[in-house]
């Protein structure tokens, strides 16, 4: 008879605990929300004043950029500089239109550069040289044959000769890397503002200012694309210009759409709209592409440095073992 009180009792404690817990679930449910506050706004408000000021830094950085690259453009080259490359004709030798349009790819405009340019593919292998002579016949005096150290300062001096090459050359990859990743981005915006009503200039203008915090690159060529259009008679020469400083065919694609949408009267929102779509497509194929060879790209160094490790770990132990046997 206890045993079963003490049962009865024990049963009945567990259902009240149960039965407790699931009130203070309940109560627990229904009250909570009631009690807290509704932050959506408040966080939304401080999203949107943390953007409005990067962008207002982004655009007095992009703004003092400009006002810079204006003064130099305005300045002539150094006039050392110009004496030097003028009096032995390097602008014939060394250059022509292709590396002017090189230049202008890299984010070099103007003359300056230019002289700058040719200057250092003279100067760089002569310096460069008399360091490599000085350091192997005077500091390796003894340990190299006059051959060996003839031939490793004409090597270097070579290297200093296509330096400025590599360098430009450089400059021109990254700059391509940065317009290309932030070049569908443009086009949407472009689409927006086409659609909005605005003109393509007042367009270009917007977007050179918006599309700065994502390629500071894209915006200049914008900026600049947009004065071209307001003082150029012909609008195609704009566009035209806009495509050879970038050197991508996307832009370059999409400069073909702009001269036929304007030439035939036909709608830049589709135009733009279409460009965007592939551009982005593109995009994506390049990414997939990337994820697709890394797989080979990890085979080697999977080899080289984990492979020995792992048959360190896995053959050590039994190795350990057999040499204490023996």
């Amino acid at each position: 008879m206890d045993m079963s009180l003490t049962a009865l009792a024990n049963q009945e404690t567990l259902i009240a605990l149960l039965v407790l817990v699931a009130v203070a679930g309940t109560v627990f449910t229904l009250v909570v929300p009631l009690l807290e506050r509704d932050h959506l706004k408040s966080r939304m408000k401080s999203v949107a004043l943390e953007r409005e000021q990067l962008r207002a830094k982004e655009r007095a950085r992009l703004a003092a950029e400009k006002e810079t690259q204006r003064v130099s453009l305005r300045n002539q080259p150094k006039q050392t500089v110009k004496e030097f490359v003028d009096k032995y004709r390097l602008r014939d030798l060394l250059s022509n239109e292709e590396t002017i349009a090189k230049l202008r790819m890299a984010g070099f405009r103007g003359s300056g550069p230019l002289y700058t340019f040719l200057f250092m593919r003279i100067v760089m292998p002569i310096l460069l040289l008399l360091v490599a002579m000085l350091y192997t016949m005077v500091l390796l005096k003894g340990q190299l044959s006059f051959g060996a150290a003839l031939l490793i300062s004409m090597v270097v001096a070579a290297i200093g000769f296509y330096g400025p090459n590599i360098y430009v050359q450089n400059k021109i990859t990254n700059r391509q890397t940065s317009i290309r990743r932030a070049w569908p981005d443009a086009l949407d915006l472009m689409l927006i503002c086409v659609e909005s009503g605005m003109s393509i200039e007042a367009a270009f203008k917007r977007v050179s200012e918006e599309i700065g915090i994502q390629s500071v690159e894209l915006s200049e060529e914008l900026a600049l694309a947009n004065a071209e259009l307001s003082y150029l008679q012909d609008r195609s020469v704009a566009y035209q210009n806009l495509a050879d400083r970038t050197g991508l065919d996307a832009v370059k694609n999409a400069v073909l759409a702009l001269n036929q949408a304007e030439r035939y009267g036909t709608s830049l929102g589709y135009a733009l709209r279409v460009m965007a779509e592939e551009n982005r497509l593109q995009r994506m194929q390049l990414a997939e592409k990337k994820a697709a060879s890394l797989p080979p790209k990890l085979t080697v160094p999977m080899i080289v440095f984990f492979l020995p490790v792992l048959f360190c770990v896995i053959m050590g132990p039994a190795i350990i073992q057999v040499l204490d046997t023996f």
